[in-house]
Formats: C-alpha cells, structure tokens, sequence
C-alpha cells in the first residue's frame, strides 16, 4: 500500500524513521514508501524460511505502524517464534535505540541501536531506520522492515507457529474488502493524520483535514450497524484503524491540529475503539505515556518546547461501549490470546487497564 496523494515537493518523508525534521513550508507530507521488501515465507522464496527462534521483531510502543506488528504477534500467539526487542519512545537522527534495555543494549542483537542492524545489511543504507523491522538473529542484518506486508505475512506465512485458536485476521474469502478498506484507511487516516500534522502550508493543512474528516465520517456510519469493518470477526483492517484511533485524543487532536472532533465526540467510531481496546491484545498493547513521550519531545518542528501534555484522562478507555448488541465475533472460531508474555508487559502506570 503507498500514499496516493500528490505533493508540492520532492520532499519525502516517513515518520516512522529518523531522517529528522518533518515538516517543510509550502509543501504537503509524502510519506516515504520505498522499504526492504524481502519476505519471510513458508516457502522462504526470498530466501528468508519461516524459522521459530531466527528472527527478532524489533518494535517501539510509540510507533503506530509497529503497535500493528505487536497486536499482530500477540493475537497469534507468536510470542515463542519471534523474539521481540522494543526500543525507547524517542530516537535522534540517526536511530531508533534500545534505551529501555539494561546498559542500553538489546540483549538479543547486541545492538544499541537498530542502525546497526541496517548497516549489517547495507554499510551505505541511505534511507530512514523504521520500526517495525525483523532482524536475522544468526546474521544480525534486518531482513524487512516492510510493515504493512509484515503483519499480513505473520497471519498467512507464520501459520504452522499459531497458537491453538488463534484468530484468522486476514480471511482468504474477505481479503479483497480487508485490502480495499484497509487501502482507504491509510492513505485517508492513518497517513491522513500526518498530512496534517506535517502541512507545511495552509492549503495542504485545510485540504488534508477535510479529507481525515471525510473518512471518519464514512467509518463512523460504517461502524454505526456494524461491529467490525470487515466481516463479524476481527480482522488486519480493524488492527490497520485501531492504532491511529488510540492515538486520536491523547495527540492527533492537538498535536496535529486534527480537532474538528474528539474521538470521544465520535459515538460509533469511540464505542467501536473501546470494545477493540477492551478485547485482549489491543489495549494490553498500548502504552499511552510513550505514545505521547514520541510525538511531543521528537516532533520538535511541531512542538519546539518538547512538553509532553499530561491529559487526556484515560479512564473513560474502559467504559461500556455496548458494541455485543451488534454481534460478531471478535475471534471467529478461535479463543482470545493469554496473559501477556512475561517481560512484555505495558508499565501499568501507562495504561488504565492496571
């Protein structure tokens, strides 16, 4: 999937990475789409096999495309076959780092940056270092930081590692709908959120909220009848939304001028994140005090003082949504995930679900 919007500028930028400032007057943010692409595959055609215990899923809670790899892994129950590494909620221009680590070094990797894996692949890697990305434990080079394709690949390539009743999130018979919502809530919300906060000019800005709004608004009246956005289960495309709406109120809001409504203000699409983030494997994943560390303190283009806000309240994230009246079935066939693997918990005290 890649940003289908034009741009005022040869500019690209992917704030995910670490390539540094973000917004550029006069232009319009064009995220940078161009990723290792290799695949890990059951038949390892790109010459990476499936292979439990060989890859490391280097993540950060702050990132919403890495949140995706972490809900992802966690539903199905992966936690076994690919080891995770989780760095801090800040990074400079040259990285993302394991700051969160005894010594501030991956105790897996070795590594205190994830550059340096990069680098073990490509010593002239010219691009941004992105989470999510898998690393070759045995070569410590990244093999794909890829994440729209990572999280597919874990549902449809990873399956002989599945947890007895893990969920099918991307249903073979639904794939077309899943890819064609899931196509319409990238490049209108989740990078739309961006669009907005990265506007280098007031016609980008205004041109960019209206098109975030036009779609909250289509999600919300497709949500108002309807448990789920695809289907009665829970499926990638519900995952692909759920990131940016957990993001909405505590900085999207304010932080990237996004405020013609709240979330909360939002009735279908607020009840719809509180029955996803109550459901185990979304809400045990979401970790709002790093959330908000990244975007206010490494956006300082957007926010020079670098103050990180204390509200919102979080409280509300586990009130009756009500959403069981619509139906659905949130894991199919299957059974919700356990307690989280030990050493990955959320600090309790950056989540109301302690």
């Amino acid at each position: 999937m890649s940003d289908d919007s034009a741009t005022t500028s040869d500019q690209n930028t992917d704030e995910h990475s670490t390539k540094g400032s973000y917004v550029h007057s006069g232009a319009e943010f064009k995220r940078d789409t161009n990723y290792i692409n290799d695949r890990i595959t059951a038949d390892g055609r790109d010459g990476w096999p499936v292979e439990a215990g060989r890859y490391r899923l280097i993540v950060a809670r702050a990132c919403p495309w890495a949140n995706r790899a972490i809900i992802v892994r966690r539903l199905l129950g992966l936690e076994n076959a690919i080891s995770m590494g989780i760095c801090g909620p800040t990074h400079d221009k040259r990285s993302w780092t394991f700051d969160l680590d005894p010594g501030g070094v991956d105790p897996v990797l070795g590594y205190e940056r994830l550059q340096q894996a990069f680098f073990a692949r490509d010593p002239d890697y010219p691009r941004g270092i992105t989470v999510p990305a898998i690393v070759d434990v045995p070569t410590k080079s990244v093999v794909t930081n890829d994440f729209a394709q990572i999280t597919l690949d874990l549902s449809t390539q990873w399956t002989e590692f599945h947890r007895d009743g893990a969920p099918d999130l991307y249903p073979e018979p639904l794939r077309d709908e899943i890819d064609e919502v899931a196509r319409r809530i990238f490049t209108e919300v989740n990078n739309g959120v961006y669009r907005c906060g990265f506007a280098g000019s007031q016609e980008s800005y205004d041109q960019a909220y209206d098109r975030l709004f036009t779609a909250l608004d289509w999600l919300e009246e497709r949500l108002t009848d309807q448990r789920y956005l695809v289907g009665d289960t829970i499926t990638e495309a519900d995952v692909r939304l759920f990131t940016t709406l957990a993001r909405f109120d505590p900085v999207y809001h304010g932080h990237f001028k996004c405020n013609r409504s709240k979330l909360t203000e939002l009735p279908a699409l607020w009840a719809y994140a509180r029955d996803l983030f109550q459901t185990p494997g979304f809400g045990d994943t979401t970790d709002f005090v790093q959330i908000k560390q990244h975007y206010y303190i490494v956006h300082t283009d957007v926010n020079p003082t670098q103050i990180v806000p204390k509200g919102p309240d979080l409280a509300n994230w586990l009130t009756p949504h009500g959403r069981e009246s619509l139906g659905g079935r949130p894991f199919g066939d299957g059974t919700p995930p356990g307690p989280v693997a030990s050493g990955e918990e959320v600090d309790p005290e950056h989540s109301p679900l302690r």
